[in-house]
Order: structure tokens, then sequence, then C-alpha cells
């Protein structure tokens, strides 16, 4: 379905800013716009909101990928202001210690030595210019500049962040690792069930939210498109937005409950992440059994079946006889959709600008925005909704 005439040819429906995209990029800034009073109206094509933020209907509820957020994170504190990301809990003491990481090929209790040194010079800068690998080699020695970037595959769904920006690997190993008390947090439910905390919230303030309505041309301004790079390339008809981002493959596992599964297992060797989502969220799953999700970034160009495969191998490290205990099981591969990564010399700041000029501004996990994955949107979509305020406000004055 299209959207209504009105708004493509740019007659006046009484709307202040429309919004493309009902992710969690679109959600947060026709919240944003709302609270400032403007009218809003959202408009999805899929006929569910939340995009890479939905979960899978229960029995078994798993995310799109595996999600947490940083307490310590602007967009956490935004989030749990309005109260949208509560029920969630941080990781227990006793989950903590079922945490496993894999080196050398062996599921051990804890990660090898030299990354303990490296991660504890909290204090040190690393350069925007030169390969993380690179620096981390030279200066703490192979064995943490391997298990530094297997530490950081799961943030960047890249198999070899030893590629990338060192400063943009380095910044996400010291907030991974960071001393104290864990800032991890799971939203009780899945993310499904905080979008659908965002929608209703968005609807109290009086957010119009159409589903099922893809949007063929641009409207009329002001406008908030927060989709993909790809999608927004083509409603903009601007081929230079473009990022580089990550692909990896996602298995998802209903299974028969083990005493002796682990919580987490960090694979320093691959850059995986093995997690059970329902430690610490026991509804995830029915009685006597766990969710499990799975991510392992895949190589450059490596089919799809290998990369499942090698995600596979490491559930056959980690759960023992999992095979024998499945319940559900999905599997999907993320392509070029799981925000953006930093080549070196490069920085957010250097990424799609958020600003497109004559009332349109992007936001997503891939434009110029700082912050982790899913903070990159909501950092996004709150400076785009200040803009589109700006904006509506100073044409109001103009009258």
């Amino acid at each position: 379905m299209s959207i209504d005439t009105g708004i493509n040819t740019g007659i006046n429906t009484g709307i202040d800013v429309t919004v493309v995209g009902g992710g969690l990029g679109g959600l947060t800034a026709a919240i944003a716009c709302a609270e400032q009073g403007l009218s809003v109206r959202l408009h999805e094509a899929h006929r569910t909101l939340g995009g890479r933020a939905r979960s899978t209907p229960g029995p078994f509820v798993a995310n799109d990928g595996t999600h947490v957020w940083y307490s310590d994170g602007e967009p956490y504190r935004w989030l749990a202001e309005r109260r949208l990301v509560q029920p969630c809990s941080a990781p227990s003491l006793g989950e903590l210690r079922r945490f496993r990481f894999r080196h050398g090929g062996r599921i051990r209790a804890r990660p090898p030595v030299a990354l303990l040194r490296m991660i504890a010079q909290r204090r040190l800068a690393a350069p925007v210019d030169e390969p993380f690998g690179d620096w981390a080699e030279r200066r703490f020695g192979p064995v943490a500049a391997r298990a530094g970037a297997g530490l950081v595959g799961v943030i960047t769904y890249t198999a070899d962040p030893g590629r990338l920006s060192a400063a943009f690997v380095w910044e996400r190993l010291l907030r991974a690792t960071a001393p104290g008390w864990p800032a991890v947090r799971y939203v009780h439910g899945g993310w499904q069930a905080m979008v659908d905390r965002m929608a209703a919230h968005a609807r109290r303030l009086g957010v119009r939210i159409a589903t099922g309505e893809r949007v063929d041309a641009l409207p009329a301004g002001p406008v908030i498109v927060a989709t993909g790079l790809d999608a927004a390339r083509t409603l903009l008809g601007d081929d230079g937005l473009r990022w580089p981002s990550g692909r990896a493959a996602l298995v998802d596992l209903g299974l028969r409950a083990h005493r002796r599964d682990p919580f987490v297992v960090s694979d320093l060797d691959e850059g995986g992440f093995l997690e059970r989502y329902s430690l610490p969220d026991p509804g995830l799953a029915p009685p006597g059994h766990a969710l499990v999700q799975i991510e392992l970034p895949a190589h450059a160009d490596e089919p799809v079946p290998a990369a499942t495969a090698r995600a596979e191998a490491l559930a056959d490290l980690a759960l023992p006889g999992w095979r024998d205990r499945v319940a559900w099981r999905r599997t999907a591969f993320a392509n070029q959709r799981t925000g953006a990564v930093d080549p070196p010399g490069a920085t957010w700041r250097d990424r799609p600008a958020i600003g497109r000029g004559g009332g349109v501004w992007l936001a997503g996990d891939s434009v110029a925005a700082p912050g982790m994955l899913g903070e990159v949107s909501v950092n996004s979509a709150r400076t785009a909704a200040a803009a589109a305020v700006a904006a509506v406000r100073t044409a109001a004055a103009a009258r």
C-alpha cells in the first residue's frame, strides 16, 4: 500500500513531521517530535513495527540477533526515563559465574592474561587512521590483539575487526569490559516488548502510526527518513548514502534445559557469541527449556551454509548434546544490515550526515551519530527530531 496522495503531493494534511520507518530510530524520532507538541505521522512498510528490534512470537521469544542495552549510555537513559525498557535486568552474580570464553579451540572459564593486561590500559587512546590489529599487536602482542578483536566481533558483526579503525574497535572493547557491575541490560519479554511500549507511548502523544504502508516517493517536508541506507538511497535518489556494515550467521535454539549449559560464551577465536537469554529472563522459553541465541560473523564472501555450520560448531563446544535437545530452531543471515563499522581513517562523523537539506533528515544505525549499534539509531533520531522541531517552529514564526 502507498501513502495517501495528500502527503506525496505536499497538500496540507495537518501533519508537522512525517517519519518514514517504524523501527527503533523511527519510533524514537516520532516520540521526540511529539513530545515537543508537533503532529507526527509515521509510516512503516512492514505490517508490524520494530525493524531489527522485532522478536519472534512465543513460546520461544528470540530477538533479531543478540540484543542488549548498555545502561551507561544516553540512549538507555532516555528510554528508561520514559519507562520504555522496563522491566529489564542486569546479569546476576550467578549468571556471571557461568560466563565462558572460547580461546585456542577450547571453552575456558577465563580469558587469556594478555587480553586482561590490554584492557587494563584504559587511559590509552587508539589512533583513528591505523587498523586495530596492527596497533594492538604492536602495543600488546598477537594474542591480545586477536582476543580483543574476537571479543568485539559480536558488537561489530565483523569476522575481522582487526582491519577496522583502532579507535573504533578500542572504544567498543573498553565499553564492553568496563569495570564494576556490568552495564548490560536485558529487556524482559524481548525487544518486541520494548517496541510495543514505544508504539503505545507514541500513540498516547498523538502520533498517527500507519503500518503496511510503503512510501514510494519522498513526502513533503519536514521528513525524517528512519530506514536502512539501501531504502533511504532509493527514496532520496542519493547514491552516496553508503557505509560499510557487517555480515553474520544467526542461529536461535530452543532447547530442553541442561544444568551444564553456560550463560554466555564469548568466542575469542572467531568473534562469535553464544548467549542463553532465558537465564536472566525465563519467560523467553517454556518451562524446562532454554532460549539460546548465537551470532558468528561471516568472512568476506563466505557462503551462508558455511558460516551457519561454524556457528553450530560453537554450539557443539558449548552446549552438551544440544542437537538431541532441540525443540525449536531458527536460522538467519544478517548481511550489511548490522550498523556502521568505521574503517581506518574514518569516524562516525564521516558517515552519511543526518541533515540532508530541504527539510529532510536521516536516522538509523549507519549515519553520523555516536554510540554502539542500536544506540546510533536513538542518538541520530533524537538529533533529527530536534532539527525538525526547530525547522517547524522557525517556519511557524515566519508566518
